[in-house]
């Protein structure tokens, strides 16, 4: 009998991230990742010896990134679906890559968990409010994309988190900043928002919030990051911008607008 907390080996691929710096396990017809959680674990700015938590970590790809990118990191995810807090496990392993995953809901942390916190705290949460989006099929990727718990508990949670001065970095939706911004007043400061623009001339579909507790520097919107070179996309393949593409290819640190 198939143990439903664990993918068979049929349910999976093996795809590359960071021009193949990694090889990460994910399921073929569920939740896969994209760009999104590859360009957040480029923006954080991490340094060796520090620690980091993602919150719903999936099959891994953010902080895995983030760890091939920065040696010496202590790594802590967490994940509500078994299936993915077993696959991030056995991705972190495959990898050479040391991190802890505890399957666990955002507002039941395990004990261990509420006893730590964190230089910095990673989330990709959910892009749709409930309801806001066409249910998919596979249960895997219909709870990565709708959103059940709100995007108020994620940053709360992240919050609580986070050691003195340290930095949460949350990318989502254009259309959820309003809900972020509100979300951080009175709990964390010095907001930054990197837009994340497809081409140039086009409005930013996603946005990364760089957030510091008890951070008190004024708020910046930044001006947006174009992900794709040109004005429309003109040949086969990709072609993104050469800041992106460094990223995407070579595993470079996401360059973040000085203040």
């Amino acid at each position: 009998m198939t143990d439903p907390a664990v993918f068979s080996d049929t349910d999976l691929s093996h795809d590359g991230f960071l021009g193949g710096r990694l090889t990460l396990a994910q399921p073929r017809t569920g939740y896969r990742a994209g760009v999104d959680p590859v360009l957040l674990a480029a923006s954080v700015a991490a340094r060796p010896g520090q620690s980091v938590l993602e919150l719903g970590c999936g099959a891994g790809q953010a902080f895995l990134c983030l760890g091939a990118r920065v040696e010496g990191l202590t790594l802590t995810g967490v994940e509500l679906q078994p299936p993915y807090a077993e696959l991030a496990r056995q991705n972190a392993a495959a990898n050479g890559i040391a991190a802890e995953v505890d399957c666990a809901d955002l507002e039941q942390l395990p004990d261990r968990l509420r006893q730590q916190s964190f230089d910095h705290v990673i989330a990709n949460p959910p892009y749709y409010r409930a309801g806001a989006h066409s249910p998919a099929q596979d249960a895997g990727r219909r709870t990565a994309l709708g959103e059940a718990t709100p995007l108020a508990v994620w940053i709360d949670t992240a919050a609580r988190r986070l050691t003195p001065k340290g930095y949460l970095h949350m990318i989502q939706r254009a259309d959820r900043l309003p809900d972020m911004l509100a979300a951080a007043a009175g709990r964390l400061g010095a907001l930054e928002v990197l837009p994340l623009a497809p081409r140039v001339g086009r409005g930013a579909e996603l946005v990364i919030l760089r957030a510091r507790k008890g951070g008190r520097a004024a708020f910046r919107l930044h001006a947006p990051l174009v992900l794709h070179a040109g004005a429309r996309h003109e040949r086969d393949g990709a072609d993104y911008s050469a800041e992106v593409t460094a990223v995407l290819r070579d595993g470079a640190a996401l360059p973040w607008p000085q203040r």
